[in-house]
């Protein structure tokens, strides 16, 4: 399924969220606006507002507060990109030079608070339960940064395992997913019984994601994605692919493997001989396997609301996260 198919249903409801983060991002700094404007030119898929606004009209009718929560949302979401391409020195985000790259590391990190500060005032004024929604918003903040330090922690001693790695996609990615459906089904006045099945649904839905997107840095070009591919083994982080690839070697050689992933860092030609490793012992496939559970999971908690067009979206959401390509 295309992605397109799902944007132009929720094309009224995204254009009300675009102007919300539009208006939201003025600043009469101008280094600070020019650069705003630029990135709203380059918006990405708005696939967290897109999944916001699909669970909140499975649970009711959209409305101001709805859409207040989707663009809080994103304004998260590209905040932590800007933290992360610094952190990661990445030059390339969406088929574009990254703030980082384009004026300076610390530039990147002030706009990224400055994101930040704008979700939670997008919250704070929000009229259907803003204080609820936002002790959801702190809470995955912090889940955010677990994430990303639990990883960077791991990747240096290329310890990680099948728990850390679920502990790490969970806060980096699937919190997000989680707050976006969560907040968007109490903006809408949902019961506790369907705010709690939205939940659950995008919290599989973003381990799906996630999966996905560490599947492309073995398969994928980078012309196909807008980003550099094999920079998660370049900087040792240790992702379900090769975890999938290790389950199926002895003790013995899967230290081996390991310790290479640790001498990255002072010869990266070890990548290439970690990833012909997973290619050898099917990582990919398992990992795909393991993504398709958490796309059938996420269907499932779909089960007990009621019919309507959003929910049959939401089924055709999940689908799409398996089959994209970028």
């Amino acid at each position: 399924m295309e992605f397109k198919e799902i944007q132009a249903f929720l094309k009224p409801h995204l254009k009300e969220v675009e102007v919300l983060m539009d208006v939201a991002l003025e600043s009469n700094v101008h280094l600070l606006d020019m650069t705003n404007r630029k990135l709203l030119q380059h918006p990405g898929k708005l696939l967290r507002p897109s999944l916001a606004l699909l669970a909140a009209g499975a649970c009711g009718t959209v409305c101001d507060s709805t859409y207040r929560y989707a663009a809080a949302a994103e304004l998260l979401h590209n905040a932590t990109l800007l933290h992360d391409d610094v952190v990661d020195g990445a030059t390339q985000r969406r088929g574009m030079p990254t703030v980082a790259s384009m004026i300076n590391p610390q530039a990147a990190v002030l706009i990224g608070d400055y994101w930040l500060a704008k979700c939670l005032r997008l919250v704070l004024n929000a009229e259907r339960e803003p204080e609820r929604v936002l002790r959801i918003y702190a809470f995955t903040i912090k889940n955010l940064t677990e994430g990303e330090l639990l990883q960077m922690d791991r990747a240096s001693s290329a310890k990680t395992d099948e728990d850390d790695y679920r502990r790490i996609i969970y806060g980096k990615t699937a919190s997000l997913f989680e707050a976006a459906a969560m907040s968007a089904a109490i903006s809408v006045g949902a019961s506790k019984d369907s705010i709690a099945a939205v939940g659950d649904y995008a919290r599989s839905l973003g381990l799906a994601f996630q999966i996905k997107d560490d599947i492309f840095d073995y398969t994928s070009p980078s012309d196909a994605i807008g980003k550099p591919v094999g920079i998660d083994l370049l900087e040792q982080k240790i992702t379900l692919p090769l975890l999938c690839a290790l389950k199926s070697v002895s003790a013995k050689e899967s230290r081996s493997i390991r310790e290479k992933v640790k001498g990255i860092a002072d010869n990266p030609a070890l990548a290439d001989e970690v990833r012909a490793f997973v290619m050898e012992h099917h990582g990919v496939e398992q990992a795909m396997w393991k993504m398709d559970y958490y796309v059938q999971m996420a269907i499932s908690f779909l089960k007990n609301l009621p019919e309507s067009e959003e929910k049959s979206y939401l089924v055709k959401l999940a689908r799409f996260v398996a089959d994209r390509n970028n």
